[in-house]
């Protein structure tokens, strides 16, 4: 995913945080901040320690990133961050993007 798809710095997150609202279902937490005159959406993934090891955290990662490549058009130009809950290293990747896309919905990201 190029890097204005991506909210990277920890200000960003923090807003993002601080100012958003979150959604979560049991795999995944998501945090949604409205639109702020940007063409495109803006996502940050967190997968946190108790997720893995760094190898297992890279690649919860990615799967994250492969669905929301996916997902692209489907996406409005808002900023959000999908936080992976430690239950989701084990799951295969249809399954990943069928919670995912659930969270999404629940946040009503996607329709």
């Amino acid at each position: 995913m190029q890097k204005k798809y991506r909210v990277k710095k920890e200000r960003e997150f923090q807003k993002v945080f601080q100012e958003g609202a979150s959604f979560a279902n049991r795999k995944f937490v998501v945090y949604r901040l409205e639109p702020s005159g940007q063409k495109h959406f803006r996502v940050g993934i967190s997968v946190g320690k108790k997720v893995g090891n760094a190898v297992e955290r890279n690649q919860v990662k990615r799967h994250i990133r492969a669905v929301l490549q996916e997902l692209k058009t489907e996406l409005p130009p808002i900023d959000f961050i999908v936080i992976a809950r430690p239950t989701t290293k084990a799951l295969p990747h249809a399954e990943m993007r069928s919670n995912l896309i659930h969270v999404l919905k629940l946040a009503k990201i996607i329709s």
